[in-house]
């Protein structure tokens, strides 16, 4: 009997709808869930085995309920996707590197030669920008945490160590390239392309109407680049592999990688759709601006794009993301198809990953929310 029937056969029938609680990103061979109260990150080393950590989550907000507000709490949720996401590439960089140079180190001790392990540093930085392309499906802040769901069939290490921390020297260096990077392709060269054409664009809605479509263009051509290069194959069947399991603890309830093989590998919560909502968004806003000169054009963009983010929040997550009326479906539906670039069908030991990501998740969610109702029921 095979792995995947034997895991059939204990699978439990009960099946009672999931909450949008959860959601993740792909990183380097494994997965990244997180959910109301804490994250982490199942990651399939070179042996075989998966590795998996989980951590708690701060308060949302940190006790402050000005960020909280909407709009606000979009851009709360971004920044906190995105620091999660640089943390989690690290710590999967760290695990998948572990098993490889412990492998390497013992074939080179057999052939008597010594191996120079990569940094984490190296690592790390080379993977970050990927955190934003991923998925990024954002949990909603807590009130009750979901019980334990079926283990993958696989085995199964738990790593014991502290969260992932990086030096400010190199999360600074991180965060400035691929910002530098964002604000280059997507707002400086769309504005000198389209200032090259200013006397055809003579009214200043019509220039940011043209201004902002490029900008799309320009966004699609970059995902379909990236989706061309072999090496990134696996992160985007990883993310498939996230999406799957979430719509499968979404209908039933548990983390279940066979019941999670007939779901879609695409998402409604994903980021890459919310990222071309927003850019959407920031064709109608920016047209508003008028027509200044180009440094106060790039300014108009960089203090506007937080703004357009915790609108698009509102929309695309809060709002059109948890329904399943038919205007919410035509709206996600550019959103949705786009992910056919940046995921791709996974193996059913991705599949594992991916569940025992959201189980360890599950399990930290749930002694989490008990401390936090014992301290409420203190207090």
């Amino acid at each position: 009997m095979t792995a995947q029937k034997e895991t059939e056969e204990q699978q439990p029938q009960v099946c009672t709808p999931g909450d949008k609680a959860f959601g993740g990103q792909a990183v380097i061979e494994g997965v990244m869930m997180r959910g109301r109260h804490s994250w982490g990150v199942a990651v399939r080393r070179p042996a075989g085995d998966i590795a998996r950590v989980a951590y708690p989550l701060p308060p949302a907000g940190s006790g402050n309920k000005v960020l909280r507000f909407p709009v606000i709490r979009g851009v709360v949720a971004l920044y906190e996707s995105l620091s999660l996401g640089i943390k989690a590439l690290g710590l999967s960089a760290n695990i998948s590197l572990e098993g490889l140079v412990e492998e390497e180190a013992a074939e080179a001790a057999a052939n008597g030669s010594d191996v120079a392990a990569p940094t984490e540093a190296t690592t790390a930085e080379a993977v970050a920008p990927l955190a934003a392309l991923t998925a990024q499906e954002t949990a909603e802040p807590a009130s009750e945490a979901a019980g334990s769901g079926v283990p993958a069939t696989s085995t199964v290490v738990e790593v014991d160590e502290q969260p992932p921390a990086f030096g400010w020297k190199q999360m600074a260096v991180t965060v400035t390239i691929a910002l530098a990077m964002a604000v280059g392709l997507f707002i400086v060269v769309p504005l000198v392309v389209v200032k090259q054409f200013q006397e055809t664009f003579a009214n200043p809605i019509v220039f940011n109407l043209v201004e902002g479509v490029i900008r799309i263009i320009i966004f699609i051509l970059y995902l379909v680049g990236v989706s061309l290069i072999p090496d990134l194959r696996k992160v985007f069947e990883y993310h498939g592999a996230e999406h799957k399991l979430i719509h499968a603890y979404e209908a039933c309830g548990r983390p279940d990688p066979v019941f999670a093989q007939k779901f879609s590998t695409r998402h409604p919560r994903c980021g890459t759709g919310f990222l071309l909502l927003v850019f959407v968004l920031a064709v109608f806003l920016f047209a508003l601006v008028g027509k200044p000169s180009v440094p106060w054009l790039v300014l108009s963009r960089i203090v506007g794009i937080p703004i357009i983010v915790g609108i698009g929040y509102e929309i695309g997550i809060k709002w059109a993301g948890r329904s399943n009326r038919l205007w919410a479906r035509i709206l996600l539906w550019p959103g949705i198809q786009l992910q056919r670039l940046t995921t791709r069908e996974p193996s059913f030991q991705q599949l594992e990953v991916a569940a025992a990501s959201l189980e360890e998740v599950m399990a930290m969610d749930a002694i989490e929310a008990a401390a936090l109702k014992e301290k409420s029921a203190l207090a």
